[in-house]
């Protein structure tokens, strides 16, 4: 593709056309104060070997996270993913797909879309899934949109047990709405933390939704069965979000708990880390709710002759229905990525997946075992499946930077996402993966001993 930039002529033509007479004229919204008055003070530039090699000193002092016993999770998990999946979705027809517009040239691709829904459906215990989002965050607060519309309700309560991050995305993407957003306060894991009648009593004639993890931020695993059936009394939506798809493996379906939209990240399966994206966002829902899922629905068809074959059922943008009657304007959104998901889990099997989730969890638990015999270090939940809260008798920001200069990445200090709270300072996220060795969790544990004594 060419790069023909414009000439002074046709900058002239398109100015004089908007009414303009200088280019500065289009920043004059900007404050006065932010703008330069000079260019920055910045080096001559440099010739491609040079940055190329500059670039690449700088990335060597990243620690990278399969080179070095790693327990980072937090909503974004390190998982094995099979060279499989990356041969398949480099294949050409795969890697340069667009949006499949035209079902007659878009077969394989709507076809992948198909058995990436069933999927997402089967592992969520729901009745329909869409063709994936852009993340589970903005996902999460697509499904808190899409509860406005169903209920024409504007309330909406934001659990405490929900990723911060998730919750900042659900406040931004609504801000210029009429939704009410409740947010609750943290909740790290104390005694009995599967009550959930905290949450119920919030609910009310006037609550579009609520919205809860499963598991939750600190890792903890509760039953919504009793949430879903307050919220069906008051014709309120339960939305289940998960970051960890791998969980659900191993535990019980949020559809089963009494779900109306589940939303979550499946990055965990096929996409890998990438320095935080491209991501993949899942959407799953009750049937009686589909007209209003965002995004787009491939659906199984016959042709003229009988054979089958996949057409886009649903695509309820902007761009093919009535505005006003659009749910949202996703489209293309992260295709590749689902197809990796789709990929990596049918190279796994249903009975693969589960044996994937119990050595997850296993694998957690055998860290959770080992960290609990170092003084002063404390696990909080009572229920986990491999990523769990813990307690140190020290601020976790110090201490964890100090295993990161030893090679070690030791978790997530919960401060780092609720910043100003006290109360947290000394808490810190783990997780324990198919990846995680007993090698890498007695070298944890052991230098651990030496810091917090």
């Amino acid at each position: 593709m060419r790069y023909l930039p414009h000439t002074p002529e046709d900058r002239h033509i398109m100015m004089t056309q908007i009414g303009i007479s200088h280019i500065d004229e289009l920043f004059k919204d900007v404050p006065k104060e932010a703008l330069l008055d000079n260019l920055l003070d910045l080096p001559v530039h440099a010739d491609e070997l040079t940055v190329e090699r500059h670039i690449t000193r700088l990335s060597r002092q990243n620690t990278v996270a399969g080179e070095v016993p790693c327990f980072l999770g937090c909503g974004a998990y390190r998982h094995h993913v099979p060279a499989a999946v990356d041969a398949l979705i480099q294949r050409g027809e795969f890697l340069t797909s667009y949006t499949p517009y035209q079902p007659e040239i878009s077969q394989g691709t709507l076809q992948a879309l198909y058995e990436f829904q069933t999927q997402v459906a089967l592992i969520t215990g729901m009745d329909v899934a869409n063709g994936s989002m852009y993340d589970g965050s903005t996902a999460c607060a697509e499904a808190v949109l899409m509860a406005g519309r169903v209920n024409r309700r504007k309330n909406v309560v934001l659990s405490g047990g929900l990723h911060p991050f998730y919750c900042d995305v659900v406040e931004t993407l609504t801000q210029f709405t009429e939704l009410k957003i409740e947010r609750k306060k943290p909740e790290p894991p104390s005694g009995d933390h599967h009550d959930t009648s905290a949450l119920e009593s919030t609910i009310n004639e006037d609550t579009a939704c609520v919205v809860v993890q499963y598991p939750d931020f600190f890792g903890h695993i509760r039953d919504f069965s009793n949430l879903a059936k307050r919220c069906r009394e008051q014709d309120s939506l339960l939305i289940i979000v998960t970051t960890e798809p791998v969980a659900l493996g191993a535990l019980k379906s949020p559809g089963s708990m009494g779900a109306d939209i589940v939303v979550g990240e499946g990055q965990a399966l096929g996409v890998g880390l990438n320095y935080g994206g491209p991501y993949l966002g899942l959407f799953a829902a009750k049937h009686e709710h589909m007209r209003q899922m965002p995004g787009r629905i491939a659906g199984e068809t016959k042709d003229s002759d009988g054979r089958r074959g996949w057409v886009l059922t649903l695509n309820a943008r902007e761009q093919h229905i009535r505005r006003e009657r659009a749910t949202s304007n996703i489209c293309t959104n992260s295709g590749l990525c689902a197809l990796a998901f789709s990929i990596h889990l049918s190279l796994l099997g249903e009975d693969g997946f589960r044996r994937l989730a119990q050595v997850n969890h296993v694998a957690a638990q055998s860290l959770a075992e080992q960290l609990q015999k170092v003084p002063g270090v404390k696990v909080l939940n009572n229920t986990f499946f491999n990523e769990f809260t813990v307690r140190f008798p020290c601020p976790t920001e110090p201490l964890i930077e100090k295993l990161a200069e030893h090679e070690i990445l030791g978790g997530v200090p919960v401060s780092r996402l609720y910043p100003g709270r006290e109360d947290l300072r000394n808490l810190a996220l783990l997780t324990a993966t198919e990846t995680t060795t007993n090698a890498d969790i007695e070298s944890l544990v052991t230098t651990l001993a030496e810091f917090v004594r």
